[in-house]
């Protein structure tokens, strides 16, 4: 992290307060998959057209997040099954900043919209609140508990011009039932557009690199590895990307998934 991190040092600094202005609650998400080592060899480029979100002097987050899923995991079953109207709920602790929120993201046709609530903290029991508002989001009512855990280090860029911001999320790692899986060494970009457009400067500075989208999805990927009997052919093809890219800068700590 000690060579991203200076190079983020060369970033015009935006604000939490300041980015209000992208929130992107209603967008399109593009996702890539890169090595640590492609990350920094492409993030000067990116410097003349975005600025880096900076909290507390720091400008990388450390993000918490709780999932939910139904008992029977139809959350996760409908992506890996390649439902175009689903659902994903999870609980998000922005840790430098100190925020929390009770998230409901709905993807359809395309485009992802996110739902959220300010709350205190971590609930693996929904109080009166959050519960009233996952059942005046989703369509019919659902019983959810809590699925999975990941956490990971975030660098936010946004655009100067355009209505897009650009994540990395650095260091992903899975915990439930006392088990642990990481991708250490592995980044997950995503870019959030307000309309899908691919003439984007990092869309075409990830092309010049070789970099093509990937549909990834990081709940699924960790329920697939952790939860032992659930079915998770249809994403092979993304563990074997992820092993590679693992394997391409080290040590390698993944499964034979």
């Amino acid at each position: 992290m000690e060579a991203i991190e200076k190079i983020t040092q060369t970033f015009h600094p935006i604000s939490l307060k300041e980015m209000d202005r992208v929130k992107l609650l209603n967008r399109t998400d593009t996702k890539f998959v890169m090595t640590k080592a492609q990350f920094t060899t492409l993030l000067p480029e990116l410097q003349a057209t975005y600025q880096v979100l900076e909290i507390n002097k720091k400008r990388s987050a450390r993000y918490k997040t709780l999932y939910f899923d139904t008992p029977q995991y139809n959350f996760y079953l409908n992506h890996h099954n390649g439902v175009p109207n689903r659902y994903k709920v999870r609980i998000r602790k922005y840790i430098d900043s100190d925020l929390c929120f009770f998230e409901i993201k709905h993807k359809n046709k395309g485009r992802t919209d996110k739902r959220r609530i300010r709350i205190e903290d971590f609930q693996e029991i929904l109080t009166t609140e959050t519960s009233n508002f996952l059942d005046n989001i989703l369509p019919i009512k659902t019983e959810i508990k809590p699925s999975i855990w990941n956490a990971f280090e975030r660098i936010t860029l946004v655009n100067n011009e355009r209505m897009e911001r650009l994540t990395f999320d650095i260091g992903l790692n899975f915990e439930w039932d006392n088990e642990h899986f990481g991708y250490s060494s592995i980044i997950i970009a995503e870019v959030k557009q307000e309309n899908l457009d691919r003439m984007a400067p990092a869309i075409q500075i990830f092309k010049k690199y070789g970099i093509r989208q990937k549909r990834i999805s990081k709940y699924c990927i960790g329920m697939g590895i952790l939860y032992k009997e659930l079915k998770n052919n249809r994403f092979k093809e993304k563990y074997l990307l992820l092993n590679k890219l693992q394997n391409y800068v080290g040590t390698d700590n993944t499964t034979n998934n």
